[in-house]
């Protein structure tokens, strides 16, 4: 190792063979994680906002290694926490966290915010939330910190050496679109003019991302949104999955696909990898038993039918074994749910994660 090597490429290196010697996919050095999206990648960033959407509080967390809700809306650990583990790396804090400094820096951040979407007006009636734009302009304040902690050209090597997950589109039809009958956005727009122009918004924030330095970017897609206990409760007579969500989605994921891989030709680079939640989750919605699921119509936390109306809080139901049931709240899944989704997005085949899955990813990026 050479007398330039600075020290936060040893503490690093140190950090990847930790991770190496506990057994988790080797590591030449930990890489940095950053989060942008919605409720069901955020962990807790909305903590620390006026809003209605938060997670801070019981039975939220039951099943957290704490014990305690801490913002994720799940009843254990959510997405970025299981991704983070599968990259050898600790689980990323929230980017409104007060601990998020110093060395903790290195590890990335967590700039989502539940309620948010694509659109700006995606989500207004939680009030106070952090809009992808706000996340983004996060993401550059983080940097300049990053920056002055490090020295500029570290930071920009640690930004184009992260991993990123970008999660957003969900809301833009439950809680705009579909919101309130005769919505504004349902006025103004015909639902396949509506998707075409959530895409051509979704692909400037992609490229937003990209001019800040990102390199390798997970973009999810929607999941079956008119299965969600939620939507079944409310808008369907027997329990089937909601026709209208489920054409919205069946809509809006093949394009979201087909933008990604214009962008990446354009790039010249593998940069966004499409990653088919619609998919990853049908496998188990539409046959929970399969996977060890009792049911993946009704909620473990809520009430009314399917467990399914309203918010999941001290006072609702809730299942004894989480391990049983697919979804967590009206709209989330369980831990459960999100491990089987994670282990898909490290090891799946192009069906899911085109045009590869993080575990190639990784060991591409490795050689580099």
């Amino acid at each position: 190792m050479s007398k330039h090597t600075s020290p936060c490429f040893i503490s690093l290196l140190i950090l990847g063979l930790v991770a190496t010697l506990a057994g988790v996919t080797p590591q030449v050095e930990a890489r940095a994680f950053f989060v942008f999206g919605d409720s069901l990648v955020d962990n807790g960033n909305n903590n620390y906002l006026a809003t209605t959407a938060r997670a801070d509080a019981p039975p939220y967390g039951v099943d957290y290694p704490t014990r305690r809700a801490t913002g994720r809306f799940s009843n254990g650990l959510n997405i970025p926490d299981l991704i983070s583990e599968a990259i050898g790396s600790e689980p990323t804090l929230p980017y409104l966290a007060p601990e998020l400094k110093g060395e903790k820096l290195l590890v990335g951040a967590n700039f989502a915010s539940a309620g948010i979407g694509i659109l700006n007006d995606t989500g207004i009636q939680f009030l106070n939330i952090i809009r992808i734009g706000q996340q983004l302009q996060f993401f550059q304040q983080y940097q300049q910190r990053v920056s002055a902690l490090i020295g500029p050209e570290q930071a920009q090597r640690l930004v184009n050496e992260a991993l990123v997950l970008m999660t957003l589109g969900g809301n833009d039809f439950v809680n705009n679109y579909y919101l309130v009958p005769f919505s504004v956005r349902s006025r103004q727009f015909a639902l396949p003019d509506y998707v075409v122009y959530l895409i051509s918004e979704y692909r400037k924030i992609l490229v937003r991302v990209y001019e800040l330095g990102a390199r390798r970017i997970l973009v999810t897609g929607t999941g079956p949104l008119g299965c969600a206990p939620a939507e079944r409760a409310t808008r369907s007579r027997n329990g089937e999955c909601a026709v209208e969500l489920q054409r919205a989605a069946a809509m809006f994921n093949p394009q979201l696909v087909q933008m990604i891989t214009e962008l990446n030709k354009e790039i010249g680079s593998d940069v966004f990898i499409a990653t088919n939640a619609y998919d990853m989750n049908t496998d188990f919605v539409t046959n929970p038993q399969a996977y060890g699921f009792v049911t993946s119509q009704v909620a473990c936390c809520g009430q009314g039918r399917f467990n399914g109306i309203g918010l999941c809080t001290i006072a609702s139901n809730l299942c004894p074994n989480r391990e049983i049931f697919a979804f967590w709240d009206p709209f989330h899944p369980t831990e459960r749910a999100n491990r089987i989704i994670v282990s898909t997005i490290v090891t799946g085949d192009t069906k899911y994660m085109n045009p590869m899955n993080l575990s190639t990813i990784m060991a591409l990026d490795s050689r580099v």
